[in-house]
């Protein structure tokens, strides 16, 4: 079939017409070529207000311009104003022209409140520059805003070149806000063919025809040289005017209505006529179904919900009756209702919920809100309890003069109830406050708690003894000092030295230790001071008693020099391995493994080794390897700093001295086919082949190929196949051995923008799927294939439901790209469902 007919595909999915197929002048109102969807009319041009244009990026599917057909195309081009406008639209443009006339032209984008945008979105018109098969010559980027300067609308001058632009939005998330300019060079003077203009009636019919409530009238039209001007039409002989749009008629009747097109050379064409018949809609049940919602469940004295809530909602409709009743749970979503909703997960909870008749009407949604709370676990753990004795002591532990016992229990259910003690068996009782114990002697104080259920702890204890106070202490401590570190010859310490201080008191005893660093003021003494800064240092100390009383302060003084610098680099080593090689590198018979190792700072104080992860062992000697086979070997080393050295690895293979097994196996040889992938499985423009082969004895020596039943020759790169058509490579490997693999395959296709992918391609007039004749056109889907080409029938499917599926997604496909209609899909499906496929 030829392929000036088709729609061709671009690489991405984008749909684009042939280039005889564009209008070369200009359309007031919706105009349907090719299979695109007709949108609204452009709007006039705004007055536009001076401010700079800013830089961004945007896209919409086909639009329309207005223009002035009585002008010549020479003029068009002269004072061309193209108009795109935006509103808050996020996926397409509300108005954008299609054609232009090559040469000078003013650009103009319009997103301002009187265009329609009313939300303050930012729009851009942004001109592709990158993709192939578009013009390139034109770099253009507005960024409008109604708040900007420009209130929204700027304007830029360019110069057009034959051709088709590509325009789109570059805001994030406006992804399908695009769209193409056809720019033509301005011919059509001597067109003397009248376009051609046809009509689509749509609506839904009942049994007799009859379009219920309104028809829809679609109007297109189409001319191959100086474009189309005008469509009007004349409804029931009420006189002709301008289509700008699709053509609704409501009131209940016959009707007729008639059309014809002017292009660009004033050419007319032949009226055409549609007759259609409109009736007026059965008023049915407009009344939304009553829906009620009922919460059940225990509930304690704050209302809450203990442990869950169930709730029942209940519909009822005199008319059509309840379809369906839902809810929404928590703003989760509506969701259908099939029976009680129970909620058990604590907290606060609302359920909205709506019912819905079979005429479709839906009721005003309803809303209850809960609180459900955990239901409370019975209390069978006692309280825990536990008592200190505070106090001053002696030196053998004893409180001096009295003892303070507290006690403390704790309960994380019900609650600690009371705690009870019993000092020297006199027998339990409450426990209110500390217990005070001034009785000299050895004392036991038992204690216990209970909680709000009733639960009694183990009893505890604690025993301790009381001693009179002791005579009055007058003697301070007394305190020494010991500096202990790595000395030097001449009685430094290297590095840091350690002050370690003692006290002792045969009174009261020592309360604290006290040290003073080079006149820094005395600080709390609680472990040994080191002091690492080189220079001359003084220690000064003290010692205080419990009493108050304080030592006369001792000093000790000492110096700290800096130490050598440590050795931190670790030895290098290296190993080298001697032995007869054959010419595949191996070792004929044994290899012997030598290691050395150097280190600069402190000095190397051993070498290791590991052979095939058997652990590392001290070097001694060169290690011989005699036994075939292939061995792994790391090595270290470590010197006299403790530094160890990163473990280093090397591999080798030792064989017997008097055989080498001969290569008997050919290698493995494998192709990969590449390339722009179209719909239909063939690829686009051209194929690469790369063949890859591996031989793991002698190794591969040369990859041949054969393309078609053309003869073999050497591989030395991937192979591109441009020519369309189907084609078969075959290809083989030869080994070092002279071992050559088994001639392998690869086939595909290569198709070319404009030529026809399905030469034999299956034209009956409507879609049969595996023997179900459906009512679908089999249309063509734009490089040559139609529909029927494209279903699969033959292929290896799991499961019926697997062709289904097949057969799903292809209509789903063919509907996006407007082959088919959303009414014929549900067909497609139906008859892949009917059939014999994978059963």
């Amino acid at each position: 079939m030829s392929s000036e007919k088709l729609h061709r595909r671009r690489p991405g999915g984008r749909r684009l017409l042939p280039r005889s197929s564009v209008v070369a002048g200009a359309l007031t109102g919706a105009l349907v070529l090719a299979g695109l969807v007709p949108v609204a009319a452009a709007a006039p041009r705004p007055a536009p207000a001076s401010g700079p244009v800013a830089a961004t990026t945007t896209t919409t599917t086909t639009t329309t311009v207005t223009t002035d057909t009585s002008t010549t195309a020479a003029e068009q081009s002269a004072e061309q104003v193209l108009t795109w406008t935006a509103n808050n639209s996020v996926t397409a443009y509300a108005s954008a022209p299609a054609t232009a006339v090559a040469g000078p032209a003013t650009i103009v984008f319009d997103n301002s409140v009187t265009a329609g945008n009313t939300i303050g979105m930012s729009h851009t018109l942004t001109f592709d520059t990158t993709t192939p098969g578009y013009n390139h010559d034109v770099t253009l980027d507005i960024l409008a805003n109604p708040w900007d300067t420009n209130r929204g609308v700027h304007e830029a001058q360019v110069v057009l070149t034959p051709g088709t632009y590509r325009y789109f939005c570059a805001i994030p998330g406006h992804g399908t806000m695009a769209g193409e300019l056809v720019v033509t060079d301005g011919g059509g003077q001597d067109d003397t063919t009248a376009p051609t203009v046809t009509a689509e009636v749509t609506g839904e019919q009942d049994a007799d025809g009859a379009y219920v409530g309104a028809a829809t009238v679609t109007l297109s039209a189409a001319d191959d040289s100086s474009g189309v001007a005008s469509i009007e039409y004349d409804l029931d002989d009420a006189g002709y005017t301008a289509y700008t749009a699709p053509v609704a008629v409501d009131t209940p009747g016959a009707h007729t209505l008639r059309y014809r097109a002017t292009d660009n050379a004033g050419n007319v064409s032949e009226v055409g006529t549609v007759t259609f018949t409109v009736a007026s809609p059965d008023p049915g049940d407009v009344t939304a179904p009553t829906v009620t919602a009922e919460v059940a469940g225990e509930r304690d004295d704050d209302g809450a919900y203990v442990g869950s809530a169930t709730v029942t909602l209940s519909a009822t409709d005199d008319d059509s009756g309840v379809a369906s009743i839902e809810y929404d749970l928590d703003g989760a979503g509506y969701v259908e209702y099939t029976g009680p909703i129970v909620i058990d997960e604590p907290g606060m909870h609302m359920v909205g919920y709506r019912a819905t008749d079979e005429a479709g009407n839906t009721s005003e949604a309803g809303m209850v809100h809960l609180v459900v709370v955990e239901e409370p676990v019975e209390d069978t753990t006692p309280p825990t309890v536990s008592a200190e004795v505070a106090g001053e002591q002696d030196a053998d532990g004893a409180y001096v003069g009295a003892a303070t016992v507290t006690l403390a229990a704790t309960d994380d259910r019900s609650g600690v109830a009371s705690i009870e003690y019993d000092l020297d068996g006199a027998g339990f009782t409450a426990y209110t406050g500390a217990v005070v114990v001034d009785t000299p002697g050895a004392h036991t104080l038992a204690y216990r708690a209970t909680d709000g259920a009733g639960n009694v702890s183990q009893a505890g204890s604690v025993s301790f003894t009381v001693v009179e106070p002791v005579e009055e202490d007058t003697t301070p401590p007394t305190v020494a000092a010991q500096v202990t570190g790595d000395m030097d010859g001449d009685g430094a310490y290297v590095g840091s030295a350690t002050v370690v201080l003692t006290a002792e008191d045969a009174g009261s005893g020592v309360a604290t230790v006290e040290y003073e660093l080079d006149g820094g003021g005395f600080a709390t003494y609680t472990g040994p001071v080191a002091v690492d800064a080189p220079g001359t240092h003084t220690v000064r100390f003290r010692a205080i008693d419990n009493a108050g009383n304080v030592s006369e302060p001792g000093s000790v003084t000492f110096t700290v020099v800096e130490p050598e610098p440590d050795d931190t680099t670790a030895p290098t080593v290296e190993a080298q391995v001697l032995g007869e090689q054959d010419a595949h590198g191996r070792y004929v018979g044994s290899a012997t493994v030598v290691l050395s190792a150097a280190d600069t700072g402190s000095g190397v104080a051993t070498v290791e080794y590991e052979v095939d992860g058997a652990g590392f062992v001290e070097y001694t000697d060169p290690v011989v390897l005699d036994t075939p086979g292939t061995y792994a070997v790391r090595y270290r080393a470590v010197d006299n700093a403790g530094n160890v050295s990163v473990p280093a690895s090397l591999g080798l293979t030792v064989v017997a001295a008097d055989e080498e097994p001969a290569d008997t196996t050919a290698p493995t040889v494998s192709a990969e086919v590449a390339g722009d992938l179209g719909d239909d499985g063939a690829y686009l423009g051209s194929a690469t082949v790369t063949i890859t082969a591996q031989d793991d004895g002698s190794g591969v020596a040369s990859i041949e190929y054969a393309l078609g039943d053309g003869p073999f020759q050497e591989y030395t790169g991937p192979v591109t196949v441009s020519a369309a058509g189907s084609h078969e490579l075959r290809f083989r490997a030869t080994d070092e051995a002279g071992n050559t693999s088994e001639v392998e395959s690869v086939t595909f296709r290569v198709a070319h923008d404009g030529t026809d992918a399905c030469p034999a391609s299956d034209e009956r007039p409507t879609v049969v799927v595996a023997g179900v004749v459906t009512t679908v056109p089999n249309v063509d889907t734009g490089n040559g294939c139609t529909i029927n080409d494209l279903v699969d029938e033959d292929g290896a499917y799991a499961n019926h439901g697997a062709f289904v599926a097949h057969v799903r997604e292809l209509a789903d496909r063919l509907v996006a790209d407007g082959h088919i209609g959303p009414k014929d899909r549900p067909r497609l499906v139906s008859a892949a469902a009917r059939s014999d496929v994978g059963r």
